[in-house]
């Protein structure tokens, strides 16, 4: 039932699929024709909605009302059970699972509990192994139905979604939604405790998790739990050995779409990131950033117990665990710690086998990115590495440190032309 005529005509259509609104500019059709007139200020850049506190300025209504909060810190939705209070109704319904424990879906093998249905019908196929997604083009079985569709994309290559700003086409909703707000650079959504601004819903209430340690999404098989969606289906393919990401040019498969794309680029050679002081080209734009540092010297982060300076955020971070141990990365696998995350990237393709690192030379494989610079100089011939006692030169650090020893034998403290000698090695 519609108390308007017009709704009820709006929403008719989305049965007919008729779409009457088109676009002056680039001609696209619309549905409905609010849905026309928010498109249209895509081209205009007109932003009519403004606040009266500070005079930011918004294309959409729902965006000013959403900021708007974050001036009158109201928070009109409170807690029954403990009067904790929020501005936003979906940030209560989230804190209101944590009151909310009840798991009444028991799983008659291993008696786990389960809030939802869903959940354990899933759990419930760890035990059988039973796959009932299939490709209907090639025959491969899935025990997730979102693998079966990340999986089918590989065959239709197929992008439903595209800007209506720029044609950029996408493959899923989440993909375009993600990339338009590039356009607009609003950020409507803020944080009720620190203020932070987001562009997205989702980024928000992924972003609050941070403030109150939820952990939603927990893992049927293994327990361990996470703070957002994508990285128990991420950490899932552990359990199942699931590669849903496969290259269009080889057909090499991968857990992750992060080493698929890092894979194409040995086929593309893509790097379209360039130095301008050295001309040096980059896969990655932080990667130029870091690397634009070799020419100003600049060392911005700084140790806060020793004070020492590094170029790179991450190393800093790196070096200071050197004063806590902390060990913050642990393999989903087998529990194992680390400091740094490389390391645990690293440790978990001993799990896996995959070797993402290929040489576009002789394509042979690797599984760490520094033994595939070392096998560089194979082809190369470059020696980089020279002894400072005399002059012999290496292509890898660890052949220069055991020639080095070959100096420093019996030797630990004496002097050799100039050169103070105390077990050093070179790292």
């Amino acid at each position: 039932m519609f108390s308007r005529k017009h709704n009820l005509n709006d929403h008719y259509r989305s049965h007919t699929n008729e779409k009457p609104y088109s676009c002056d500019v680039c001609n696209k059709e619309f549905s409905r024709k609010h849905n026309l007139n928010d498109h249209y200020r895509t081209h205009t850049k007109e932003k009519p909605y403004s606040c009266d506190l500070c005079n930011k300025k918004f294309s959409h209504k729902n965006n000013l009302k959403n900021h708007y909060l974050s001036h009158t810190n109201e928070k009109p939705f409170s807690c029954d059970l403990c009067n904790k209070q929020y501005s936003q109704k979906n940030n209560l319904q989230k804190h209101f699972l944590a009151h909310a424990k009840e798991k009444p879906f028991s799983c008659i093998t291993c008696s786990k509990t389960f809030s939802r249905k869903d959940d354990i019908i899933r759990h419930f196929r760890t035990h059988t192994n039973e796959k009932p997604f299939s490709c209907d083009t090639c025959g491969r079985e899935f025990s997730l139905k979102s693998n079966l569709n990340t999986h089918y994309l590989t065959h239709t290559n197929e992008k439903p979604y595209s800007c209506d700003v720029c044609n950029k086409k996408f493959s899923r909703k989440y993909g375009l939604n993600k990339h338009f707000v590039t356009h607009t650079n609003e950020k409507p959504y803020s944080c009720d405790v620190c203020n932070k601004e987001f562009s997205q819903k989702s980024s928000l209430n992924t972003h609050f998790r941070i403030h109150t340690n939820e952990k939603p999404f927990s893992c049927d098989v293994c327990n361990k739990q996470f703070s957002k969606k994508g990285d128990l289906i991420r950490h899932y393919s552990v359990h199942t050995n699931e590669k849903p990401y496969s290259c269009n040019t080889c057909g090499k498969e991968f857990s992750r779409k992060s080493y698929l794309t890092l894979h194409f680029r040995t086929h593309t050679n893509e790097k379209p990131y360039s130095c301008d002081v050295c001309n040096k080209t980059f896969c990655d734009k932080g990667d130029l950033i870091r690397h634009y540092r070799v020419h100003t010297n600049e060392k911005p982060y700084s140790c806060d117990i020793c004070n020492k300076e590094f170029s790179r955020k991450s190393s800093l971070n790196t070096h200071f665990r050197t004063h806590t141990n902390e060990k913050p990365y642990s393999c989903d696998i087998c529990n194992k710690e680390f400091s740094q995350k490389s390391s645990l990237n690293t440790h978990f393709n001993s799990h896996t086998n995959e070797k993402p690192f290929s040489c576009d030379v002789c394509n042979k494989q690797f599984s760490k990115k520094g033994d595939l610079i070392r096998h560089y100089s194979v082809h190369t011939n470059e020696k980089p590495y020279s002894c400072d006692v005399c002059d012999k030169q290496f292509s890898q650090r660890y052949s220069l440190n055991k020639h080095f020893r070959t100096h420093a034998k019996d030797k630990p403290y004496s002097s050799m032309k100039g050169k103070v000698f105390e077990n050093r090695i070179f790292v």
